[in-house]
């Protein structure tokens, strides 16, 4: 039966991925994200495809402009059955130099060190990626109450192993799969089911300068990623889709809530040795 289906940072690789796959059955998607012209590409792609999508510029830190967004899709599309909160990511401005702590790192200007990271920097990447979830929820969760529906968070490896250098991601990340426990629990009895995904290592916009020098040559970083990854690969797009379907779908995991799911080729069931 096709829904209504809410996805935030949908301009990204990973959710735009999900929003072509899931407008197949002929749901009707709205593409949040505050980089509208990336949302427009990707509802443009899907309706010349023949499905049902529209782009919307939304921040989901600005809940009023959240809650505004929300009368649109209404409008548009009716109430939303389905949220995927897939905003998120880390930022340069808060990725020390340094994997560990290097004598001198705590007198440190000229480059990023525990020691001299900016709080406002700090709270902006963990915002983002928690706080970035909560509200989406309290916003679209609203449709859902009387009706139910169902929640799926974009959790990360990181919230099981923190990863060096993003302090501010990882922490948040692991609190968000926290978050998804606490708001499966919130709203069982609504009917309303959340769980999340963790991927592991995938190549996106916003880690490919990380993973890959200018010249398109795999980092230092990449060679510690893949060496800790039993399929020795990064994972593709594609491969989150079983797990996103099988969360969305009502039938095949109505009693499955609160659960977060790690898509990583071993990764977090890898020792080292």
């Amino acid at each position: 039966m096709s829904k209504t289906i809410v996805i935030t940072g949908a301009g990204g690789v990973l959710c735009s991925c999900f929003a072509k796959e899931l407008a197949k059955d002929g749901s009707r998607i709205a593409l949040l994200d505050i980089n509208e012209e990336a949302a427009a590409k990707v509802a443009e792609e899907i309706n010349k495809a023949g499905g049902c999508a529209e782009a919307f510029k939304a921040d989901v830190l600005d809940r009023e402009m959240l809650e505004n967004v929300r009368l649109s899709v209404n409008e548009r599309f009716g109430p939303c059955d389905v949220l995927i909160n897939g905003a998120g990511g880390n930022n340069p401005r808060c990725t020390t130099l340094h994997e560990t702590f290097e004598p001198g790192d705590e007198d440190e200007d000229s480059f990023k060190t525990f020691f001299n990271l900016n709080k406002k920097d700090f709270n902006f990447v963990f915002d983002l990626n928690i706080v970035g979830v909560m509200i989406p929820t309290q916003v679209f969760a609203k449709d859902m109450t009387g009706r139910g529906g169902v929640v799926l968070n974009i959790s990360s490896m990181n919230a099981y192993r923190p990863l060096t250098k993003i302090p501010a991601y990882s922490s948040a990340k692991a609190g968000v799969s926290n978050l998804t426990q606490w708001l499966a629990v919130h709203f069982a009895g609504a009917g309303i089911r959340v769980n999340a995904i963790a991927p592991g290592f995938f190549v996106t916009n916003q880690n490919r300068s990380l993973l890959f020098d200018a010249e398109g040559n795999p980092t230092a970083r990449t060679e510690k990623i893949l060496n800790a990854t039993p399929m020795k690969r990064f994972g593709e797009p594609e491969e989150l889709l079983g797990a996103v379907k099988f969360l969305l779908d009502d039938d095949a995991s109505r009693f499955v809530t609160g659960v977060i799911i790690p898509i990583d080729g071993g990764f977090s069931a890898y020792s080292g040795v």
